[in-house]
């Protein structure tokens, strides 16, 4: 073989070896990949949020259980190519469409799955979220609320859970809450602002507004379960006062939180 004939060959198996996955990345069982293509990066979280593009320039907030990718398509390829493509198979799987933005933007749904793809031509970003309760992990007791309020002057509280994107308090909130009723109970000259946090994504008058709803939801269950109301006031602080880097996952899990502050 000539010595032209070997380079060629030689690049060949460059090109090849430059075009394979990520390492760990795979496809989805859902939604095969566009042909030819590689992927890029991938992420996959146990739980996780995604803000889809949605109507009127809105968009629809999903969190459960969490897988990204990012694939590059062969080369060639166009925008309106990979649009179409996946808005038949898409439609064809028994997605409904609930959002285009034609040759860029598909959100579908199926039961409790969504999908997001948003097309650049040379490739392409997927995300799948299939909702879910996030499992309760971490918990706070009387004791450890005390010491840190003692210490410090006040204590994040991450076992308080509300509905997605509202301020209704979910059931398995409740024995954290009790705690604080525990709390209060036992240092009777104790009062406390119950101050709401989120993380930075979506809009920051929103996340305003539904900080201090989910402020107010928390003082009103106490209130309710037994504690003086003139022991408590609320206030939301939205995403102006966060504690962890917004920019991961870990970072706005820390960041979305209710606070304990003594007064």
């Amino acid at each position: 073989m000539c010595v032209a004939a070997l380079f060629f060959v030689a690049s060949l198996r460059a090109q090849e070896e430059e075009r394979k996955d990520a390492e760990g990345c795979k496809d989805s069982p859902l939604i095969t990949r566009f042909p030819g293509s590689i992927i890029n990066s991938c992420d996959n979280k146990e739980y996780d949020q995604a803000d889809l593009p949605w109507k009127d320039g809105g968009t629809k907030h999903v969190e459960g259980e969490y897988h990204y990718w990012d694939i590059a398509t062969r080369p060639g390829t166009s925008e309106i190519q990979v649009y179409r493509n996946f808005q038949t198979a898409i439609k064809n799987a028994g997605f409904t469409i609930d959002y285009t933005m034609s040759p860029d933007q598909i959100v579908a749904h199926k039961g409790s799955t969504w999908v997001f793809i948003d097309s650049r031509g040379d490739y392409y970003y997927q995300t799948i979220v299939t909702e879910k309760e996030m499992k309760q992990e971490v918990t706070a007791d009387t004791s450890s609320l005390s010491d840190d309020i003692n210490k410090s002057g006040h204590v994040a509280v991450y076992g308080i859970r509300f509905e997605t994107g509202k301020a209704a308090i979910l059931p398995d909130s409740e024995s954290v809450l009790g705690e604080i009723v525990k709390l209060l109970q036992q240092n009777p000259d104790l009062k406390l602002r119950v101050e709401g946090h989120t993380d930075n994504q979506g809009n920051a008058a929103a996340n305003q507004s539904l900080s201090e709803k989910r402020a107010q939801a928390v003082v009103a269950w106490l209130t309710a379960h037994g504690v003086e109301a003139g022991r408590l006031t609320a206030k939301g602080l939205g995403q102006t006062k966060p504690v962890e880097d917004n920019s991961t996952e870990d970072g706005r899990a820390k960041n979305r939180r209710v606070e304990l502050v003594k007064q």
